[in-house]
């Protein structure tokens, strides 16, 4: 699990690490660590982000879990690979 778009959220509010360490209840150092894409966030990290920012656990996940777009996904034909 990642949260690529953490600072754009944070940065969003207007908010320091440290404002949003006080917010939820995370460390600063860790916040700095999940933006730097050092560390992943347990789901309960997760969810203290997400509603220190007023949104769903999906939304902060959001471009994880996004679906590929038509020319990313490839499809199998005859032992070969085409987009579709």
């Amino acid at each position: 699990m990642t949260v690529k778009n953490l600072e754009e959220f944070r940065k969003a509010k207007g908010w320091s690490q440290k404002k949003l360490a006080d917010q939820s209840g995370v460390s600063q150092t860790y916040i700095s660590e999940l933006e730097a894409a050092k560390k992943q966030p347990t789901v309960l990290i997760a969810q203290k982000l997400a509603t220190a920012f007023g949104i769903s656990l999906a939304d902060l996940l959001h471009d994880e879990f996004r679906a590929p777009k038509c020319k990313e996904v490839k499809e199998i034909d005859s032992g070969s690979e085409r987009s579709v």
